[in-house]
């Protein structure tokens, strides 16, 4: 029986070992180009759904109204144009990553589905406030109010709707008109 137990610890530590050379020693696809593991992306988004499913909100707190789609557009150039592109005129590198970081503002090949309008605003919301590790998709809890989170969320939601046009300039990159500010009155010198 002692050899039997000796076989088993000796066999499991084999295994940790040959398991631990082949993470060092072998090419494992790391790079962005290379070529995935068999099943990555089906392992990495069962899990990733059926979480965001569990703890997503189901009812947004903030309306959909014309001030937080403009909110959500500026917030949108500020923190997400980069890697998701703006509207009418993709990302230089989001195409670059691994996985892709999906043009937001284009529509999908098969349909009139524009980026993730077709996903509910609290799944949105969740990948935002979370991010998605592994794929250069950030957290944001510590960087936008839950309030910015949704109103970027419910702008991202109504992607293929028409928007206003305010919130149109600012995804296409117009820039805002210059604000005059009246002239000084001049003072009167004291006598």
């Amino acid at each position: 029986m002692g050899r039997l137990v000796l076989g088993i610890i000796l066999g499991v530590i084999l295994v940790v070992v040959a398991g631990l050379g082949w993470l060092h020693f072998s090419t494992l696809p790391v790079a962005v180009a290379d070529k995935p593991f068999p099943m990555e992306a089906q392992l990495v988004e069962v899990p990733l759904h059926a979480r965001i499913d569990r703890e997503m909100v189901k009812t947004p707190p903030v309306q959909v109204n014309e001030a937080t789609l403009i909110a959500g557009a500026q917030i949108y150039k500020d923190q997400c144009a980069a890697c998701h592109g703006m509207h009418n005129k993709p990302s230089s590198f989001g195409p670059h990553m691994y996985p892709d970081a999906p043009p937001l503002w284009e529509k999908h090949p098969h349909g009139d589905v524009v980026g993730v309008s077709d996903d509910p605003p609290g799944e949105t919301y969740w990948k935002v406030a979370n991010g998605i590790r592994l794929t250069g998709m950030p957290s944001y809890k510590e960087i936008l109010t839950d309030t910015e989170m949704w109103q970027v969320s419910l702008l991202l939601a109504n992607a293929d709707k028409p928007l206003p046009p305010a919130a149109l300039d600012i995804l296409n990159g117009v820039a805002a008109p210059p604000v005059v500010l009246p002239s000084p009155t001049p003072v009167a010198p004291a006598q």
